[in-house]
């Protein structure tokens, strides 16, 4: 009795995954723009998502709206990839944030170096 793995076409992964990132930006801000609202912050920078030049301070109310916005979305994120992919989630999920950390490096020209945010990504790719 042999242990048999069924691979998907590449065509289908790379469809899914492109389905999966889709999925994070747009649950990432819907999750900034009910942060904006709860938080009472007037201002939604389109870029929040690729922010981690951020203060992280718990008096900053912008660094609260990114943090919590990030951990909803990660948590919602990995709910809603298990109807998507069916199985192989922590695979999908990885390659999301490691797609969102090349995003992130691509858009503010700069690699995160900054503690906070590398520990809220480690942190919160735990719950998907």
């Amino acid at each position: 009795m042999a242990l048999q793995v069924r691979l998907a076409p590449s065509k289908v992964v790379l469809q899914k995954l492109l389905l999966c990132v889709i999925l994070f930006y747009t649950v990432y801000y819907v999750s900034l723009s009910v942060g904006c609202v709860m938080f009472q912050v007037h201002e939604l920078d389109f870029l929040a998502p690729f922010d981690f030049k951020t203060n992280p301070s718990w008096r900053n109310i912008y660094y609260k709206v990114l943090l919590v916005s990030t951990e909803v979305t990660y948590f919602v994120c990995g709910l809603l990839f298990v109807p998507v992919v069916e199985e192989w989630v922590w695979d999908y999920a990885i390659s999301v944030t490691i797609l969102h950390v090349a995003i992130t490096s691509t858009v503010m020209l700069e690699f995160p170096l900054t503690s906070h945010w590398w520990a809220a990504l480690g942190t919160l790719e735990l719950f998907v």
